[in-house]
């Protein structure tokens, strides 16, 4: 478990009240039939930093601690969004019931119109990432100089990029290589670094080699069932089920209900199980006076010496010594 990822998450959104999203605007308004209709709501809290990169693309830096997002804006078929999940895990409900999933360093292309109005779901309770919104009517006519001469032409990635079927690019090198100084550079750099990673994102996908993948509306629907299983487990932490009674109670196959929980989650069943009852636990030593030994029968343990051992292997750290550093975050930020 990276839980230096979601302790960074929560100092980000130290300040922001519990059940608001806030959306800032870094630079001067530019022009977005996105961002200028954009409207994000959630129980959890978020964070939306946006920035006029060029004319026709805008760039927003996400954070979200929070279990679900609800997304409305317009429908744009002459624009496209990109995602790309830098921590956590995002699942993204979208339109003509597709459902994708990205982990850390997964990205996603697809039409404005399929996220119109969509739910972005976070399985593990935290996630950062990067969005791009991309005017194809504007930039049509003020295409950086840079990218005309490499000889990029936005009508061809328009017809590339700009489909309703979401496509997805797995993490890889050169989509790393792109996307992490914008997460290191300080704030104040910000926009000289998009301006200049931007320009090298659409260099790399105008010679995009065939690795995107496409969201199936089949996976979308078992994708529903799977998460019926996990609100059965993460609902009864008090037991303990095997994959093969998961399997005769929902009907699924054991090899298709492990695929696809690993797809949606991005860990195996037990792996996942074990990290989540951790992360509840840790929830509880931030947020109550609850002795360890009634923490670790709330989150399933049989003794407190077992959840003592887990809590080390998932957090790298003893309990005791993490509600002790916990304790410096503000709990108005958790």
């Amino acid at each position: 478990m990276k839980q230096d990822e979601r302790l960074s998450v929560e100092r980000t959104l130290q300040q922001v009240p519990a059940g608001h999203l806030l959306v800032r605007r870094r630079t001067a308004k530019g022009v977005s039939p996105l961002t200028d209709s954009l409207q994000i709501q959630t129980s959890g809290k978020g964070l939306v930093e946006i920035y006029s990169v060029f004319a026709g693309i805008e760039a927003s830096y996400n954070s979200f601690l929070a279990d679900e997002v609800a997304v409305q804006h317009a429908a744009s078929p002459a624009t496209t969004e990109i995602f790309y999940c830098q921590s956590g895990r995002v699942g993204w409900n979208m339109q003509h019931n597709i459902s994708i999933y990205l982990g850390a360093g997964d990205m996603t292309v697809h039409s404005a119109v399929s996220c119109a109005h969509s739910a972005m779901l976070f399985p593990l309770g935290y996630a950062q990432g990067l969005s791009l919104s991309l005017d194809w009517d504007q930039l049509s006519c003020h295409c950086p100089q840079t990218l005309l001469d490499a000889g990029l032409n936005p009508a061809e990635l328009r017809y590339l990029f700009c489909t309703e079927q979401p496509g997805i690019l797995p993490a890889c090198s050169e989509l790393s290589e792109i996307f992490a100084p914008l997460y290191r550079v300080q704030s104040s750099l910000r926009l000289p670094y998009l301006k200049l990673k931007v320009q090298e994102l659409l260099l790399y996908l105008s010679q995009d080699s065939g690795h995107r993948k496409t969201a199936s509306p089949s996976f979308s629907l078992q994708t529903e069932l799977i998460r019926e299983i996990h609100t059965l487990l993460t609902q009864h932490l008090d037991q303990r089920f095997t994959i093969e009674e998961l399997s005769r109670r929902y009907a699924i196959n054991t090899s298709t209900l492990k695929s696809v929980f690993k797809a949606v989650y991005g860990l195996p069943i037990a792996t996942y199980m074990k990290e989540y009852r951790i992360r509840q636990a840790m929830n509880l030593l931030r947020q109550t006076d609850l002795t360890i030994a009634q923490i670790a029968e709330r989150v399933g343990y049989e003794s407190q010496g077992k959840f003592t051992n887990a809590f080390k292997d998932v957090a790298q750290i003893l309990p005791s010594v993490y509600r002790k550093e916990a304790s410096t975050v503000s709990p108005g930020s958790l």
